[in-house]
Formats: C-alpha cells, structure tokens, sequence
C-alpha cells in the first residue's frame, strides 16, 4: 500500500502561512502540519487546529526563524535544552503530544545534530523527519536557488509527476510551505507559497492521487510499529 503523508511547515509563523495551510487542508490535499512555537502567530494556529481535528499538528522545531538569527547547532547542550523548552511549549499550547517531529530550514539534519535528535525523539514514539522510518520527499519547492523563484517546481504538472515517481510502497512524506502574504510578516519564499496553495488545493492533483491508488494519510496514521526502534 502506498501511504502519502502531505505536511506544511511552518504553522504559526503568520496569520497568511496558518491561512494557507488550513486551506490547503480543508479543499487540498494537506494532512499534516508542523507548529512553529516560536512563530507570531502560534495561538491563532492553536484555534485553528481546533477547528480543524483531522489535521495532524507535529512540532516544527525552530531556531532560526526568518531573522538568521544566531545559533550554534555544534553545542549538545544548547540544541537538548531548545527541544525541551519548545516540546514544553507544544504541549503547553496543544494539550497533548506532537505527532511528529521535524524543523525549521532542516536544522535537525545537519550533520552531527540528526543522531542527538533521534535520541530526543525516540521516547515520544513518533516520527523523526528523515530518520528512515517514513520516507521523505521534498522536491515540491520553488526556491532552489537562494531568491531565484521557479513556480514549475510547485505547479500541478510537477506533483503529479511526483506522485507517479517518487511515492512508492509504504510511508512516504511529501513537505510543502503554503501560504499567503500578511502584514509584518517577510520572508524570502512568500509569492511561492500562495502558488503552492493554488497547487495543492487543485482538483487534479487528487484525481491523480487516486488514479495511482495512493492512499491519503497523516502522520497520527502511522501504525506505532512503523515508529518503533
């Protein structure tokens, strides 16, 4: 069985990313989201999280932001102590626990920081981004070139070609960033996100992912065996 979990990052960060994804996940193809607890606008996320129950919420591990601002990834100490406060939060904010973990720019994947973040991970009993356990894609991105935008790379044409090549038995993550503009919010990927949204939430993309029997999951679908060390 091929199991497609589509998850936006980034839930949180502003007033038109949680729009975006709560869109792309009510008419679109979007079943998972990652909060940004240190996003502006994480408690309108909350609510909206609230309203919308069969969205699954992971923990979008940030520390970065949008500003550059500084951390050193290379101190243990520092990366164990900014998990725990942020899973703190998380549980603060939603009551309960994430149902996966992932982060911001891919800061938990950069060498060295991966196998400290599966030791994080591994007691929550649920997915790591990139640990093995469900495959990730995230070629569905329209800025591979720092500010050189190519909406190809996030247009329906692409994903479905995606859905065909790249999705095969098993768990498989696709990770996209919808949104819109809003007000005080800057960031380099911001035209990108509103195309995104316009991808995901076409008609056709689902007739794809049912032409090709994939099966439309989220991360709270992923049986415990799967997560299991």
């Amino acid at each position: 069985m091929r199991n497609l979990i589509v998850n936006a990052d980034d839930f949180g960060a502003s007033a038109g990313v949680n729009r975006g994804i709560v869109e792309s996940h009510a008419r679109g193809v979007v079943t998972s989201t990652s909060l940004m607890v240190t996003g502006r606008d994480v408690q309108e996320a909350v609510e909206l999280a609230g309203e919308h129950p069969s969205l699954a919420i992971g923990l979008h591990w940030d520390v970065w932001g949008e500003d550059e601002r500084e951390f050193d990834l290379g101190d243990e100490r520092a990366v164990r102590d900014e998990f725990g406060r942020q899973l703190a939060r998380f549980h603060e904010l939603m009551g309960r626990s994430p149902t996966h973990v992932d982060s911001h720019r891919h800061a938990h994947r950069e060498p060295g920081v991966i196998e400290l973040f599966e030791e994080l991970v591994e007691p929550l009993g649920v997915p790591l981004r990139g640990d093995g356990r469900v495959g990730f894609v995230g070629g569905f991105y329209a800025q591979w070139e720092w500010r050189v935008t190519n909406l190809e790379y996030v247009s329906a044409p692409f994903l479905e070609r995606m859905l065909r090549e790249e999705v095969p038995d098993g768990w498989t993550e696709i990770s996209c960033h919808p949104g819109y503009r809003s007000p005080g919010y800057d960031a380099v990927y911001l035209d990108e996100r509103e195309e995104e949204v316009r991808t995901l939430t076409n008609p056709r993309v689902r007739t794809a992912i049912e032409e090709e029997g994939i099966r439309l999951r989220s991360y709270a679908h992923v049986p415990v065996a799967e997560v299991a060390p």
